[in-house]
């Protein structure tokens, strides 16, 4: 990246507050993504990080604060303007989130069929080049429910990919995968990044797989970004919560996929 490409921004939060009932979730937030980075957010069970990437797709609207994505304001844009936003931004949830009646292939190709209007040729084409990217060509015709549990998290990632998008968020990509297979979903979030310059934002509370991929790592607690550093700085923290939280494997949040797919693809959308 050159130091152009690293002061961009594509993702803007600032002082972002949030309740649930008369509980404040997250509490005066600040969150920065430059263009072609890769960042980890970390954290306890109810630090906030699931609900931090709810906010950021545009799911619900803050009760207080800004949130700019590619440089637009989400909740000051048009319902068209918002659809073509998601556009660029590809998703893949920990549970993977494929639809149990459709084909791999279809699964991937779901996006292109409700976002654009190619022809089903083209779409044949492209989806099959994104299942290549991510290991799995020849896979196409395959039920989600013949997959190991690595392939559903490949298949989820070529979906993610298959529009282009310019920012992918990732929901705990490796969890409850073995050391193996969990290594190579990180080679291919590091691949994408360093050949098409995609930035990242990735959850997850694998250690081992968010020093091997993060450029930044973001740890919350209770609402609040405690720290945002290298990778080698948080190792070397000496704060000792950050230490705590770190080696915490308690049950973390995590995004609901149903509901998500739900909302992308409804025609009444709304941001209230």
């Amino acid at each position: 990246m050159n130091a152009k490409q690293q002061t961009q921004a594509v993702i803007e939060v600032n002082n972002l507050e949030t309740y649930y009932g008369q509980r404040k979730i997250l509490d005066g937030m600040d969150f920065q993504v430059d263009q072609g980075e890769i960042r980890v957010i970390m954290g306890g069970s109810g630090s906030g990080k699931s609900t931090l990437l709810w906010y950021i797709l545009g799911l619900y609207k803050p009760d207080g604060g800004t949130i700019k994505v590619l440089g637009q304001d989400i909740n000051q844009i048009s319902f068209n303007d918002h659809l073509k936003l998601k556009q660029n931004i590809g998703v893949a949830f920990q549970s993977g989130a494929l639809f149990s009646s459709m084909s791999v292939g279809d699964n991937v190709a779901f996006p292109l069929r409700e976002f654009t209007d190619l022809d089903e040729n083209t779409i044949r084409i492209i989806t099959r080049m994104k299942l290549e990217v991510v290991n799995l060509g020849g896979f196409h015709k395959l039920m989600p429910s013949q997959l190991s549990g690595g392939m559903i998290k490949r298949a989820a990632l070529a979906r993610a990919i298959v529009m282009d998008p310019r920012l992918l968020i990732f929901d705990e990509p490796s969890a409850g995968l073995d050391p193996v297979v969990a290594s190579e979903i990180d080679d291919l979030i590091l691949s994408l990044r360093d050949t098409t310059g995609v930035s990242v934002v990735v959850v997850t509370h694998e250690l081992d797989s968010a020093f091997k991929i993060a450029d930044r790592i973001t740890v919350l607690d209770q609402g609040k970004n405690l720290l945002t550093a290298s990778v080698e700085e948080v190792k070397q923290s000496k704060n000792k919560r950050i230490m705590d939280l770190l080696q915490r494997r308690s049950r973390h949040d995590k995004l609901d996929p149903e509901d998500y797919l739900r909302r992308l693809t409804q025609e009444n959308y709304t941001l209230s």
